[in-house]
Parts: C-alpha cells; structure tokens; sequence
C-alpha cells in the first residue's frame, strides 16, 4: 500500500509540476529574481484559514518573484509530508519549504532535502533535530506570555482551562511554555488542559468536556483561533461574558469574534508576511546566497479597542 501510495503521489506531482511549470514560464508581471526557478511548499494543512493565509502569502511573492510555486497539501499527515517532500527532490525544484505537520516527524523530510543537497525553509514550525537553511516564524513564546498577561486582565483571579495544540508541534509546545511563563505574573491558575489539535470541531467537543469537569471556569486560553471558536460555541451565551477566551493566530473568524465580543483577544500572527518571506529566503538559498538563520515575524495583541485595525 505503501508504495502504492507513493507511485500515485509521485505521478501526480509530476503532472502538478508540468501544469505549473508551463503556466507559469512566462514569469507573469512579477520580478526576474528568482525567474525560471521552481519552488516546492508543504503546507501541513489547508482546513484551516491560517495556513490558507500562508499560501497565499507565499504565492504573491513567488509571482513577484517570477518563481514558480507548487504546493501541496499535507492534510495534517506527517508520513504524507514526507512523501511530498521526498518527491519535490526528485522533479528539479531549487529549494523546499515546509511547514511541518510535527516538528519530530519532520525529521526525514529534512534528511530528504539535506541529501539531494536541495535548501530546506521551515515556516511557522520548526524541525526538531533537522537541518534547514533558515527558519521563518512567529514568536510564538513571546505571544503565550502575551496571551497569559491579557487572559489575567479579562478574568483576574480565576480558574482558567487551556487548550492545546497538536502534540509534538513546535507552535503548540512554545506558545504552551510562553502562557507559562506569563502566568508568573498574572493571577490566573489553569486546573485543566487537553489538546484539541488546533482543530474548531474538536475545540468544540473538548470544551465540552472540560465544562462538566469544571463548570466554574472563567477563562480560556486556546492556542489557535480554532480552538477558541469551538470553545465559544460550547459557551454559548457565556462567552464573553461569563467566561472570557484568548486566542491565537488572528485569523478572519477570530477577530470578528473579537470584535463582536465573544472573543477578549488573540495573539495576531502575519500568515501572509511568513509565507512572503519563506519564499524570499527559499529564493536566496537557491540562489547560493546568504540567508537569515532565524527570522521572527512580530505578534501583536487584538482586543476590541484596535481590531479595526486588522479588518482591514
């Protein structure tokens, strides 16, 4: 089956690669920087609004590039990713960028790319143990504290709950440690966390849950937007009023929610500038020149008082 698999990938990125290729050899109306160069994104899911931002992000700057783009959807599949990493080593692209299903998983995509000698970018997450000419994301320790600081001020002195990301992802594990570290000095306690896999419907059902275990709840901190709007609808009319919830990512759907007051806040993320830059740096590791090890995209706090500002 497994090779089965793999021969039916195989095939198609063949075609995804010919079909891209052709459309896209006359560079459109974009730069000549990286013209004629083919570039290959894994994206670790498209179900979710996020990482769509990210795409396309990165699509606008590989049109003003003149590069062209070929994505693929890794439908949150760690062994799928790699497959899809495994054959863009093998159809001539010059550089890869993967944001990782799970960090640790990654690991033999990176070996992949490392061996066909084909520069690697990570986005938004990183690779555990992998080597990768740079690293593009978010700040995501600073923006936990940041959401524990502004959880504190929405429901002070209370019992919180938390819900985590996917297990094993850089993003969930730092922005996990950041609420920790800025819950030192707020007057918040969580008395429960479970993970929901940045997932709405499984927000949903796991705020539920944690609901009947501790009805008493007055905050909650998801670590995607997601999460945070399945909480919500769990809450119903508590939301915002009763119970105060702090997400993550400041994606269309949350800072609605902000702005209609169901949400306190989220951590605003740039999916749109970490895909621009990806395919910068992806551009200038093709290219053999130099590139920044490590970029952080800046986080920003959205309340009600500045959401217009990011409805923009």
């Amino acid at each position: 089956m497994k090779f089965t698999r793999r021969a039916a990938f195989a095939t198609l990125s063949v075609t995804t690669l010919a079909l891209a290729t052709a459309c896209g050899s006359g560079g459109g109306s974009g730069g000549s920087a990286g013209a004629g160069m083919t570039i290959g994104l894994s994206v670790s899911t498209l179900n979710n609004p996020y990482f769509v931002q990210l795409k396309e992000g990165a699509e606008a700057a590989a049109k003003e590039l003149g590069v062209t783009l070929v994505v693929q959807d890794a439908q949150n599949k760690s062994d799928a990713q790699v497959d899809q990493v495994q054959t863009f080593t093998t159809q001539g692209v010059k550089a890869i960028i993967i944001n990782p299903v799970d960090s640790d998983q990654a690991l033999p995509a990176s070996k992949a790319a490392e061996k066909a000698k084909i520069p690697l970018i990570a986005v938004d997450r990183v690779i555990k143990g992998g080597t990768v000419a740079s690293e593009v994301a978010s700040d995501n320790v600073q923006g936990g504290a940041l959401a524990a600081v502004e959880l504190a001020r929405a429901a002070p002195n209370s019992n919180v709950v938390q819900l985590q990301g996917v297990p094993g992802t850089s993003a969930s594990r730092d922005r996990g440690t950041g609420f920790e570290q800025g819950m030192n000095s707020g007057s918040i306690k969580v008395v429960a966390k479970q993970p929901a896999d940045f997932d709405r419907a499984k927000g949903l059902d796991v705020m539920n849950n944690l609901l009947q275990a501790h009805p008493d709840v007055k905050g909650v901190f998801a670590e995607n937007d997601e999460m945070a709007l399945g909480a919500i609808k769990a809450l119903g009319d508590k939301a915002g009023k009763d119970v105060a919830v702090v997400g993550f990512d400041g994606e269309p759907d949350g800072l609605k929610a902000v702005q209609d007051g169901t949400m306190a806040a989220t951590v605003a993320q740039q999916p749109k500038e970490l895909g621009r830059k990806a395919v910068e740096q992806a551009v200038h590791a093709a290219k053999g020149e130099s590139v920044q090890k490590v970029i952080d995209v800046e986080v920003k706090v959205v309340t009600k008082k500045n959401v217009a500002e990011f409805l923009k």
